[in-house]
């Protein structure tokens, strides 16, 4: 997923907020397939797909709840911007990588 950070006024962020959707629509559907019987005998692999797919769904709806408040792109921590490059590989990213290292040493 490409994010446009350079892009100023009211559409910067509006091919990221279409794409995070689509995402989150579609782990939406996996998360429902999922839940529904499968074979007894992947029920380990059923359940790490659950707990991924409901993490990726928290990540962006985490996001597109900070594109709605126009903090997207703020680390929550030291509210620094997030460099571009960071946010481009990571969109849903929540803090910058100082702070993120920090978190988790």
């Amino acid at each position: 997923m490409s994010v446009d950070t350079e892009t100023s006024g009211p559409g910067r962020f509006t091919a990221l907020r279409t794409s995070l959707s689509e995402e989150f629509a579609a782990q939406t559907t996996r998360l429902k397939q999922l839940t529904t019987a499968g074979d007894p005998s992947e029920a380990d692999n059923r359940a790490a797909l659950l707990v991924a797919t409901r993490q990726s769904l928290e990540h962006i709806s985490g996001a597109l709840r900070r594109l709605a408040e126009g903090t997207y792109g703020i680390c929550e921590e030291c509210d620094a911007p997030i460099p571009s490059e960071r946010l481009e590989a990571l969109p849903h990213a929540r803090y910058c990588v100082a702070c993120q290292q920090k978190r988790h040493g």
